[in-house]
């Protein structure tokens, strides 16, 4: 199939609209061959050489092991050929929540054939980044390589910032006592934070094995795979910083709720009281013994209303004052 028949057909195509992306010059020429889906991944790849395709498929086959966790894996099929399959994540705001999705690329010495699953449109970042000004790093296809590259962990780390976010303003409703119960919140967040670190640390895992100590590369400089290294860790840290912080929020919100629980009892405490000692009162001269000279005063029973008022107002002014009431 030919650039333009894929393009007609809408499977594959060289950059996204109009002419190929700035990644071919004169003395390194170049191509970007975009698929849909990875079926077309792997039909592009047995057009470039019927070898890779076999080579290609048992790559992904060890990403598809563990079925429901997300893996990454960078392999040199041979001298000149590295494949890289990695997942992607993004962050809707609607719903709060992480998506994962996939990402492919082969690199050869002339072409770079990638594929994307997903929202995190890591494939139109790699083009805004190659239309853009700034140094140009080996050849065409290495550039590509590496705009793929720096485009997945620039929509890693806007993730990581989103999810800084969510947990700033949970941290407000932890605190806000309209809230009645922020944990299914906590709970939702620090599991999407999970999900954003279980597909991220693969990509952290792999990425050392695009340069290897034989001089086989697919970037120039190894200087801005270190950089982009060095991004993922620190990424990492960050979500594991805002996974203590929802946890320390937890501990926070579990603690209010003991205190809350201790003033309700000490109010239950203190009305019990109050009530009771009229009670107490009423049994009293309730029992009608013989010898109770009160039960035949005239005023016995304006008196016995009387002290179960004052007992009562007494009461009540004795657990206000130590903060009960």
């Amino acid at each position: 199939m030919t650039d333009d028949e894929g393009r007609a057909a809408g499977q594959w195509f060289v950059g996204t609209h109009g002419p190929p992306v700035d990644a071919r010059d004169d003395e390194h020429p170049a191509r970007w061959l975009h698929v849909t889906d990875k079926h077309g991944f792997l039909a592009a790849a047995q057009e470039l050489d019927p070898a890779l395709r076999e080579r290609l498929a048992a790559v992904h086959a060890v990403t598809r092991e563990v079925p429901k966790r997300p893996t990454a894996a960078v392999r040199w099929l041979d001298d000149d050929w590295v494949a890289v399959l990695t997942p992607t994540v993004w962050y809707t705001e609607d719903d709060r929540q992480v998506h994962t999705g996939e990402l492919g690329v082969l690199a050869g010495p002339d072409t770079v054939l990638t594929f994307e699953a997903g929202g995190a449109q890591v494939h139109d970042r790699a083009l805004d980044r190659l239309r853009g000004p700034g140094p140009a790093h080996g050849s065409g296809a290495q550039r590509v390589a590496l705009a793929v590259v720096l485009g997945l962990v620039g929509v890693a780390s806007e993730v990581e910032v989103a999810l800084g976010d969510a947990v700033a303003d949970t941290e407000r409703l932890v605190f806000d006592r309209s809230v009645s119960d922020p944990v299914q919140r906590l709970y939702d967040l620090k599991r999407e934070i999970t999900e954003a670190r279980r597909a991220l640390l693969p990509v952290a895992a792999e990425l050392p094995e695009l340069t290897d100590g034989d001089g086989r590369r697919v970037v120039a400089d190894r200087r801005p795979l270190e950089r982009v290294a060095t991004t993922v860790e620190r990424i990492d840290r960050h979500l594991d910083a805002h996974d203590g912080l929802l946890s320390d929020m937890l501990q926070v919100h579990l603690s209010q709720v003991s205190v809350r629980q201790n003033e309700d009892m000490r109010k239950i405490s203190a009305w019990a009281a109050i009530l009771v000692y009229p009670t107490v009162i009423a049994g009293i001269y309730g029992m009608n013994f013989r010898n109770m000279p009160e039960l035949h005063w005239l005023l016995g029973y304006p008196f016995a209303l009387a002290l179960m008022a004052v007992g009562c107002v007494v009461l009540y002014r004795v657990f206000r004052r130590v903060g009960w009431l």
